[in-house]
């Protein structure tokens, strides 16, 4: 079972990362939390892997941190949280302040995320209080860093529409807050813009 990749970016997004490896591109998604801080093609990068198998695919989740898999691993452990629902969690959420909500057992933090209803706040926060309070929380878990920038593969504003979808939020609030975003920057980077953007829909 692959644990982890170390190689440089290819191609990066805000859904996934592919990472050449000695020649071999490995196709791995990542969530928000992570891509934030991915560098430019052809930067190196070295990412913890989940390698989820199904009966037709094997995926591969990666992250930056061994506390955003540690996370991930726990939510795909709910009833009614696959991986995907659970990368949407992290990518909505930032890992310190994930821990801090099912810790003090905030459902209303938890249930702002996309796609994520009462019950299933409520299940996580039952399921996982006691196993989230053994995670070590490190004080950088949550800073993205201070200055990166995404390479353009195509329009920003295109992309950044792109990932809030992802995140279940429709596409007329998607533009809403991406216009709304836009008024308070100037030439913004993809993560920039996501970020503000996220800010009224949250």
């Amino acid at each position: 079972m692959i644990a982890l990749i170390r190689g440089a970016i290819a191609i990066k997004t805000t859904q996934n990362v592919i990472v050449d490896v000695g020649g071999v591109g490995y196709d791995i998604i990542t969530p928000l939390s992570t891509f934030y801080l991915l560098p430019d093609p052809p930067g190196e990068v070295s990412l913890y892997i989940h390698t989820n198998v199904r009966e037709d695919a094997i995926q591969l989740f990666g992250f930056l941190s061994m506390l955003e898999k540690a996370l991930f691993v726990l939510l795909i452990g709910v009833n009614g949280i696959g991986p995907k629902l659970a990368v949407n969690i992290l990518s909505g959420i930032g890992p310190n302040e994930l821990l801090n909500a099912i810790s003090t057992g905030d459902i209303f933090k938890i249930q702002a995320i996309p796609g994520i209803g009462k019950k299933i706040s409520e299940r996580i926060i039952l399921e996982l209080k006691d196993k989230a309070g053994k995670l070590v929380r490190p004080d950088s878990a949550d800073k993205p860093a201070p200055a990166i920038e995404t390479f353009i593969h195509h329009n920003v504003d295109e992309d950044a529409l792109s990932a809030l979808i992802n995140l279940g939020y429709s596409v007329k609030a998607a533009e809403q807050a991406i216009r709304k975003a836009k008024e308070t920057l100037t030439n913004p980077t993809l993560e920039e813009l996501i970020r503000v953007a996220l800010r009224p829909l949250a």
